[in-house]
């Protein structure tokens, strides 16, 4: 068989999101900010004696090196998308970094957590002046890099509701079911994360900037190691969430149940019948799917194929079909 003859069956495995270069660019100057303020609260905070502001400058830390890895997942998995050693290309390094972060965060809600108890128990003096203008100053970075990423974040969110040209050619029209499938399929776990970071940096300076004022003007010095223990336990929610969310992908569950049903549902046709189904994400808006058919009346693969050709999502599709046979009975 010559080359020519299998070049139309052969395609690439680049499972990225639309736009992956200038995400990446993006999320790398929201490091850059992240990290310059990071260092300046920490330093701050430990200066000033504001466990509040301490707590914000280690959850902005963290978050930081989230942030690195979400651009360095980006840039790895721009750099290796053809390497033919993987077999699914490198959609999948967003979760891995997503994942691998988040158990950064759970240690460092602990040792945050851990700090605060201290505080509280023997509080410390804080010089609120300069701690204030600190915390503000990380409120109006954590704000601009929010702006940055969100921009992305809703280019994105449109892309899943509107660009239905984009569907891996498959050119047919997707009812409203097709399209929220497919806008949950599309998500780009590694823009979702770094545009939480900084939302949830954004929240805990509002709160170190309310304990700081409260001990400053009211005298209530116990609250800045309150808001302390709330921060990490946003740290540690946070991070629970992200783990099980990236750990599924991770894992291959399947993304979106009813997307399941509903492949099921068209190929369980005029006899025919699924025995064995699994449907896994490969990338943001990129879907495997790997199915055993067993009928009395066997058709070709690319009759089955036909049936799921409007569903979007569907990037890498094999189909087995298996004729129905009477078992043996065992003698």
């Amino acid at each position: 068989m010559h080359r020519e003859t299998i070049e139309p069956w052969r395609h690439d495995h680049r499972f990225l999101a639309d736009g992956h270069e200038h995400l990446e660019r993006r999320t790398l100057l929201v490091v850059v900010l992240t990290t310059a303020t990071m260092i300046g609260e920490i330093v701050a905070g430990l200066l000033f004696g504001s466990m509040a502001l301490l707590a914000d400058g280690v959850h902005m830390a963290t978050h930081a090196g989230a942030l690195a890895l979400s651009a360095l997942a980006y840039g790895l998995a721009r750099r290796h998308a053809g390497d033919s050693r993987l077999s699914f290309g490198t959609g999948k390094l967003g979760d891995l970094a997503a994942w691998s972060s988040a158990l950064l965060l759970l240690l460092a809600g602990a040792g945050v957590a851990f700090e605060s108890v201290r505080r509280l128990l023997a509080p410390a003096t804080i010089r609120f002046g300069e701690a204030i203008l600190v915390a503000v100053l990380g409120l109006l970075v954590n704000l601009v890099c929010a702006l940055l990423l969100r921009d992305e974040h809703d280019h994105a969110h449109g892309h899943e509701l509107h660009d239905h040209d984009h569907d891996r050619g498959h050119g047919h029209e997707h009812d409203g079911a097709d399209h929220e499938h497919h806008a949950h399929t599309r998500r780009d776990h590694n823009l979702a994360a770094a545009y939480a970071h900084v939302v949830t940096d954004a929240l805990t300076s509002l709160l170190a900037i309310a304990a700081l004022l409260a001990g400053r003007f009211a005298g209530w010095l116990w609250l800045d190691a309150a808001v302390g223990l709330l921060g990490a336990f946003l740290i540690v929610l946070w991070a629970v969430s992200l783990l099980r969310r990236a750990g599924a992908v991770l894992l291959d569950a399947v993304p979106d149940p009813r997307l399941e049903a509903r492949v099921r549902e068209r190929l369980e046709r005029d006899g025919d019948r699924v025995a064995d189904l699994h449907l896994w994400r490969l990338g943001p808006g990129y879907l495997a799917l790997v199915v055993s058919i067993v009928s009395d009346a066997p058709a070709d693969p690319d009759h089955y194929k036909a049936r799921l050709r409007d569903l979007p999502g569907l990037a890498h599709v094999t189909v087995e079909v298996h004729p129905c046979r009477p078992r043996r009975l065992a003698a």
